[in-house]
């Protein structure tokens, strides 16, 4: 049976069979003959540390470095200081102005979901190209008009065109008509997960009513599902959607690699979100799954994002806080919404049988989708991992027959490394492989219906080369060769038992939550938040004494005296440096596996 040439063979596993052709932990290289290399080795040869220990360096240099180098430390260290403060003092103005997206590209208002009907706290912005984001190139209205959709998972929008080189840049530049759908801080007053489908709706149907032709949708992580909701409701879509990391199959996944499947089956269910909704007040506060989101790796959004930081504060200043902008604009979510989400998709998994309910006698049936998917995913992902971008397919479909008799046409692509955020936030993946999505787009409505890998061959390595200096293959693939077996029982357990902590809570605790949470009350909640409060004190506002760092600081840049990167004690700081990465990354994994086993013990 045909495989894909580039997909390996899974390692074996307990109780965890996966699908010929993928591989379901980390990428196998040729240079290690198969075999993956030590994290260790691969992120010091990297940083340009020695594999192994080398001859002694001569004397002079270490000499010549002693004074220096605590001087560069010292120096540092204020820096450091004071791009966290700058960090806290971006944060305060971005609220203060009602956090609004942090997108790079002009833009205007469209439509304001929050006058509708049915309202909901969502608008369409269309991006206004200058000279410099068209690169030269005139926006062609033949081409059809292109919604990029955020994901709503506790941050702001904007992720999907913050820079230049992002998916918003690569759509203007190729010469696209672009939207991008916004999001406000605050839901509308009962807002549920119908609202927010309806809206996008109208979205839809006022970009296809303009320009003619149905929209190319793109949505990243959550914004993937809830296109993928669009398509599968009563009235479908009728353009191309590209899935970023989006989750459809929810109990898929690999033991000991993706530990946020069982993560819902050990706090008993939903009814935790719904606490926490009712302590906001009837608002669910996202900061709440931004920390979750940095609990999943600490060694890398805890540890190593400010190692790296303090190890290279001359050159990491602007693009930390152009980040940080994003990653810290917390937006609430309704009780209503969230605790929707939770019990039909996270838990519940009930998209795959076609159970979730939109509106009064119209349920999502993912067998009604007809316009064509395109799905990204990484093998690098642990949030969606390709167990989750896929394994609804054979669930869906039984056999590749039963896909092409239903008029389908579905095209995977897989990154063999790039994480769940650069899915959709790395600029070289924007400049190649959204590129040739983009590009790709006639090629993929043309094929006939089935499953397809798409695999781009690029020989000169350029992310910013263009056709035909690389070529994209739609290679037919097996719905049977994508089945990722996983023991359902336990994951039905964890239905049943949230269900009924839910009735429980919603019965007798929230009716008592309610009555003692205010406004007030909830305000204070979000301001003593972990995630808020870690960065509120840097501060000049609340803590006095950076307004000394922020003066020292400016002292400091005009006589900087960096050691260079090769000194023996730079050396040593980043070999430290990852000994303390190694040490959090092994208690991570001693934590996770402890989490594991208490799933299957509780569930199994």
């Amino acid at each position: 049976m045909p495989r894909s040439a580039t997909l390996e063979a899974p390692r074996p596993r307990r109780k965890q069979v996966a699908p010929a052709g993928f591989v379901t932990g980390r990428p196998k290289t040729k240079a290690t003959g198969g075999q993956a290399r030590p994290a260790k080795v691969t992120r010091l040869a990297a940083e340009g540390v020695p594999e192994r220990p080398t001859a002694p360096a001569p004397f002079a240099p270490i000499a010549d470095d002693a004074w220096r180098y605590p001087i560069d430390l010292w120096q540092r260290s204020v820096l450091f200081l004071d791009t966290l403060r700058e960090r806290a003092d971006n944060m305060l103005a971005h609220e203060a102005a009602g956090l609004p997206p942090v997108l790079h590209f002009e833009s205007e208002p469209e439509l304001d979901a929050r006058t509708f009907e049915q309202p909901a706290n969502y608008a369409l912005l269309r991006i206004i190209a200058t000279d410099e984001d068209r690169a030269d190139e005139c926006v062609d209205h033949d081409k059809p008009p292109v919604i990029v959709i955020d994901p709503r998972a506790g941050h702001g929008p904007g992720i999907g065109g913050f820079k230049r080189d992002s998916e918003v840049g690569i759509a203007l530049h190729e010469g696209f008509p672009v939207y991008f759908v916004t999001f406000f801080p605050e839901p509308c007053p009962g807002q549920t997960l119908a609202d927010v489908l309806h809206a996008l709706r109208r979205f839809v149907d006022f970009v296809t009513e303009r320009h003619g032709k149905p929209p190319v949708l793109y949505g990243n992580c959550q914004a993937g599902w809830a296109a993928a909701l669009l398509s599968a409701d009563c009235e479908g879509l009728a353009g191309p959607v590209v899935l970023n990391g989006s989750p459809l199959s929810y109990w898929a996944g690999e033991a000991g690699i993706n530990p946020l499947r069982v993560a819902g089956g050990l706090v008993g269910g939903a009814w935790l979100a719904h606490f926490l909704a009712d302590l906001g007040d009837g608002r669910f506060d996202g900061a709440w799954l931004v920390q979750n989101f940095e609990n999943l790796k600490p060694e890398t959004a805890v540890w190593d994002k400010y190692a790296g930081l303090f190890a290279d504060i001359d050159g990491e200043r602007e693009r930390f806080l152009d980040f940080e902008r994003w990653w810290n604009g917390f937006h609430s979510l309704s009780r209503e919404e969230f605790v929707d989400i939770i019990e039909n998709l996270f838990i519940g998994n009930k998209l795959e049988d076609g159970k979730v309910r939109v509106c009064e006698g119209c349920y999502v049936d993912l067998r009604r989708i007809r316009n064509p998917l395109v799905i990204f995913a990484s093998h690098g992902d642990n949030i969606t991992p390709p167990h989750q971008a896929l394994g609804w397919i054979p669930a869906v479909y039984d056999s590749t027959a039963a896909l092409k008799e239903a008029g389908q046409r579905i095209v995977y692509l897989l990154n063999p490394h790039v994480g769940h955020l650069g899915i959709f936030v790395s600029a070289k993946v924007a400049r190649f492989e959204h590129r040739a999505i983009l590009e790709s787009l006639e090629d993929i409505e043309a094929l006939e219906p089935g499953l397809y890998e798409m695999k781009i061959d690029n020989p000169t390595g350029d992310p910013d080369c263009r056709r035909p200096q690389y070529t994209v293959a739609f290679e037919p693939r097996r719905v049977e060769d994508i089945r990722f077996d996983y023991p359902r029982e336990p994951f039905e357990r964890v239905r049943a038992v949230s269900e009924f902590n839910e009735d429980l809570y919603r019965s007798f605790g929230s009716p008592w939550v309610r009555a003692v949470a205010t406004p007030w009350t909830a305000a204070m909640m979000r301001w003593l938040h972990p995630m808020r409060g870690s960065r509120y004190a840097f501060a000049e506002a609340i803590n006095p004494a950076m307004l000394g760092i922020a003066a020292l600081a400016s002292m400091v840049r005009h006589n900087r005296q960096p050691v260079p990167a090769d000194s023996p004690y730079r050396i040593a700081e980043k070999v430290l440096a990852h000994s303390v990465f190694e040490a959090i990354e092994s208690c991570r994994k001693l934590r996770d596996r402890a989490g594991e086993e208490a799933f299957r013990r509780l569930y199994g």
